[in-house]
């Protein structure tokens, strides 16, 4: 199947392939590439779910954690006061814990490059450190994945999760 690309009105690869998730089902992996260099990608679940919040606190044991973040979803972390409201680009992704905070990890490093005002590269520096940390399992942060389409979901014992209106 192909498509026009957004970018360079070209036709576009789509790819939808099925996977299955243990403990969690089945999920279609959506990907669309072109050669100009465009490319979207999300996490779609066949059956129908309801709103939900997952939270998990984030430590050594709970990195491993597997992620699937659909390109509705917001992620928080509110000890680093960070939300991330998905974007007309927001992509969706399978990962784990600590590939979440690697991504976040990424982005501020972005955005840093951009910034010019001394307090906000500051406090960007602060974020990483802190990140950084997380992620080698040496900083406990609780993670936050709300999702209004109820495609995303942390797999893990310790997660919480609870309906959203």
């Amino acid at each position: 199947m192909s498509i026009k690309c957004p970018v360079c009105k070209k036709e576009m690869r789509i790819v939808e392939i099925p996977y299955e998730i243990p403990y969690f089902g089945k999920v279609v992996l959506f990907s669309m590439v072109c050669s100009c260099g465009y490319k979207f990608s999300d996490v779609i679940l066949p059956e129908m779910s309801k709103p939900a919040r997952y939270k998990i606190k984030v430590n050594a044991s709970t990195l491993s954690a597997r992620v699937v973040k659909s390109s509705t979803a917001i992620i928080k972390i509110p000890e680093l006061e960070i939300e991330v409201f998905p974007g007309p680009r927001s992509e969706g992704y399978i990962s784990n814990v600590e590939g979440v905070l690697l991504r976040m990890e990424n982005a501020v490093k972005t955005a840093l490059l951009f910034s010019e005002n001394e307090k906000q590269k500051k406090k960007a520096e602060e974020i990483l450190q802190a990140l950084e940390k997380a992620r080698k399992g040496k900083k406990e942060l609780t993670l936050i994945i709300e999702d209004p389409s109820g495609n995303s979901v942390i797999i893990h014992e310790l997660a919480e999760r609870e309906e959203i209106k």
